[in-house]
């Protein structure tokens, strides 16, 4: 469909939402967004969503200037998935042997691994840069340094939350690994860092909410966040390729001519530099996808509603973004008061997964409609599959 256009402060709301369908608060937050004298403009995707920081499912595009708290503390946060060379007649009909191996192989939740992964050992992992990667540690904000072995230790794992390691079939059969995670604590603490160095600052101190506080091209303290931004942005990735080889190696165990056919990656949490209209902004996308054309891109649901695989149209009214996911439509607390283990039994029926109180708020009622999502945005992306997941490992 479609942008309607709500009004800003400064530049206008670009909304791929019905505003009369988004929560008061979350509409505060982008009004709020407008009215900072740097932002070049603000889209909208429609699973957005009350956020921390800033609202899930914005696109701020910014000149000289970048809010920590916007990109929220899950930096590089994004998704992964490879089609297989696996069927579904493949798989056996007790998938629970299945789902073990993969909790075995990738830590979830707290977890980490006892000992850093050595990407030399995972079958298809580039490992030419692992060195120069992990060089760049030492430059990063100071208070984080002693968290080196942590970080080592968590690249490749999942996490908890709505991060989760998924076996899939598409609509022709074929056999899919997916993966949502970040960059684990290492990110979050740098955010938090730089959160709070960025709300100290004495041109911050007038904005309409302190979690907008932003860094300016041209200062050490903006040169020290997009050396940290940056370092974690590539963590989050290298951690995703970790767990997808950790995932593809623990199926071998099983099925050992398993092969790779296509390989799809993508950030939803991150800022990147790129130009519109003429201008060169500092785009971040919060809770959102970069659809430019011809991009691949993966939109996730919940824990028994699919995830969509899309190639962007390259929409410059959005900032070449689309949506991240089907978006929450209830906060976890009332999922919980909401829904009864019974009822996410009933809803991930046919799906091998924890059906348990501890992922009651990620029961699918408390989410939106995916397909609902996927059709508000059919002017920024371009079906390629869907998926519907059969394993489901969660944190």
């Amino acid at each position: 469909m479609p942008y309607t256009e709500s009004p800003g402060a400064r530049v206008p709301i670009r909304m791929w939402a019905d505003p009369g369908t988004v929560e008061s608060a979350a509409m505060d937050q982008l009004r709020n967004v407008t009215r900072l004298p740097w932002v070049h403009g603000l889209a909208v995707m429609p699973d957005v969503h009350y956020g921390k920081g800033a609202t899930v499912g914005s696109v701020i595009a910014m000149r000289d200037a970048v809010s920590p708290a916007a990109v929220g503390v899950d930096i590089g946060c994004g998704m992964t998935a490879v089609r297989t060379s696996l069927t579904a007649e493949d798989l056996p009909d007790d998938l629970g042997p299945v789902r073990a191996n993969l909790e075995k192989a990738v830590p979830v939740g707290w977890h980490a691994h006892k000992t850093p992964v050595d990407p030399r050992r995972i079958h298809g992992l580039r490992t030419a840069d692992w060195d120069r990667f992990w060089d760049g540690f030492d430059g990063l904000a100071r208070p984080v340094h002693h968290r080196r072995q942590r970080a080592a230790n968590q690249i490749g794992t999942l996490g908890g939350g709505n991060h989760f390691l998924e076996v899939c079939l598409d609509d022709d059969g074929a056999v899919w690994i997916v993966l949502h995670s970040g960059s684990r604590n290492i990110g979050k603490e740098l955010a938090e860092h730089h959160i709070e160095q960025a709300r100290r600052l004495p041109h911050n101190k007038d904005l309409p909410d302190p979690d907008l506080a932003v860094f300016v091209t041209g200062t050490p303290e903006m040169d020290a966040y997009r050396r940290d931004l940056f370092w974690a942005q590539d963590y989050a990735r290298r951690n995703r390729d970790i767990m997808m080889g950790l995932a593809c190696d623990a199926l071998r165990t099983t099925f050992p001519r398993l092969l790779v056919r296509e390989f799809i990656s993508c950030h939803h949490n991150y800022v990147a530099e790129e130009t519109y209209d003429g201008v060169d902004v500092l785009v971040t996308r919060k809770g959102a996808i970069r659809a430019g054309a011809g991009d691949l891109g993966i939109i996730p649901g919940s824990m028994a509603t699919g995830t969509y695989i899309v190639r962007g149209l390259g929409n410059p009214a959005s900032f070449n973004s689309a949506s991240h996911g089907a978006g929450r439509r209830m906060s976890r607390n009332k999922a919980k008061k909401t829904f009864t283990e019974a009822d996410l039994v009933e809803q991930t029926r046919g799906v091998e997964c924890r059906k348990d109180a501890g992922v009651l708020d990620e029961i699918p009622g408390a989410y939106k409609d995916l397909s609902e999502v996927i059709e508000a945005q059919t002017d920024l992306v371009q079906v390629v599959a869907h998926l519907r997941q059969v394993v489901c490992v969660k944190g």
